[in-house]
């Protein structure tokens, strides 16, 4: 299914249903208030441009801009300019299959996203160099942790340099970032960075995954399977917990594979070592804990334990102590200013 982003769906209705945003609002209320809950808000924008004739949708062949990409789209054909890209890494499943992933981040006018390699084509990144226009073809599009990510394996192209393409300034997508004390945080809130001192570490746990796409891969009698590539021989990924304090308040948080390597600060897949030797984790722990780290991520509410936890999507495993007491210090002007 393809997913397009609620503010997304609110202008497309503003633009084509010439009413106002407030008016989108409001109709997105009273539908969620109609069905009780049972909706999101999303599905909710939906079925009110259902109701007002807006297409929110419409399938397009050949390039696209790569601020047009969703996740869930395939056979996607896009080209940007190398921002950054990052190593192949070989790894062997747990019935001995072996594979290899890389990544690189293209940019266009009009935003960037990551290209993840899988298998054969992970090798192209080791023929580039920042500033080099690629052309994708026949990709598909996940979405990680609240980011687009374009796929790739055998079946895509991928062309370096190709004739006839060129990708003018570049416009790089951030997040914007709200620096919230722990206190101040609460469920629902995204784009959020905390500091806070390392003051539990928890052993990461393991789990299986498709070695093409990297997707959860799960147990069906005797055998692991994909939604995408059905039958698989899985991969292992993992995700670590911690505990961090700002002297406010503490918070769970969660780092999944690229994360948690960020905040050990070891290369992809050292953590695997620990699946197999969990008291070897011991060491690791004893380096982190006292430390202070900067994280990026989103608040969410876990039901079972009654409790917040910060979901990291960015990890600054050493801030910077200078620019820290900056942003203190301009944080407590704008707080006099509220007073």
């Amino acid at each position: 299914m393809i997913k397009i982003p609620l503010q997304d769906i609110i202008d497309k209705i503003v633009k084509s249903a010439n009413i106002s945003e407030g008016e989108v609002n409001a109709k997105i209320k009273q539908k969620l208030d109609q069905l009780s809950g049972l909706i999101s808000k999303e599905g909710a924008a939906h079925i009110i441009a259902n109701e007002l004739g807006v297409k929110l949708f419409e399938p397009v062949e050949g390039k696209l801009q790569i601020k047009n990409i969703l996740a869930g789209m395939r056979s996607v054909e896009t080209v940007g300019k190398v921002q950054q890209f990052f190593d192949v890494r070989e790894f062997e499943t747990k019935n001995g299959r072996k594979g290899k992933v890389s990544s690189v981040v293209i940019a266009d006018e009009t935003g960037s996203i990551r290209v993840v390699l899988w298998g054969e084509p992970a090798e192209y990144v080791k023929k580039l160099k920042e500033g080099d226009i690629v052309k994708v073809e026949n990709g598909y599009v996940r979405e990680n942790q609240g980011r687009k990510e374009i796929h790739m394996n055998e079946r895509g192209n991928f062309y370096i340099n190709p004739e006839g393409e060129s990708v003018g300034a570049v416009k790089i997508t951030k997040r914007e970032q709200v620096r919230k004390k722990l206190s101040e945080i609460q469920a629902g809130d995204t784009g959020i960075e905390v500091l806070g001192t390392i003051v539990q570490v928890f052993e990461p746990r393991f789990f299986e995954v498709c070695p093409e796409c990297g997707k959860r891969a799960r147990l069906k009698e005797d055998a692991f399977f994909c939604d995408t590539h059905d039958k698989v021989a899985p991969a292992f990924s993992y995700v670590m917990n911690i505990f961090l304090d700002d002297g406010t308040d503490n918070i769970r948080c969660v780092f999944f594979r690229e994360q948690a390597d960020k905040l050990v600060g070891k290369e992809r897949g050292h953590l695997l070592q620990f699946k197999d030797n969990p008291a070897g984790f011991e060491a690791v722990k004893n380096e982190l804990l006292g430390n202070i780290v900067k994280l990026n991520g989103k608040v969410n509410k876990n039901e079972m334990f009654d409790r917040l936890e910060f979901m990291a999507y960015d990890v600054d495993a050493n801030p910077d102590p200078g620019e820290e007491i900056k942003k203190a210090e301009e944080t407590k002007v704008k707080e006099e200013a509220v007073q």
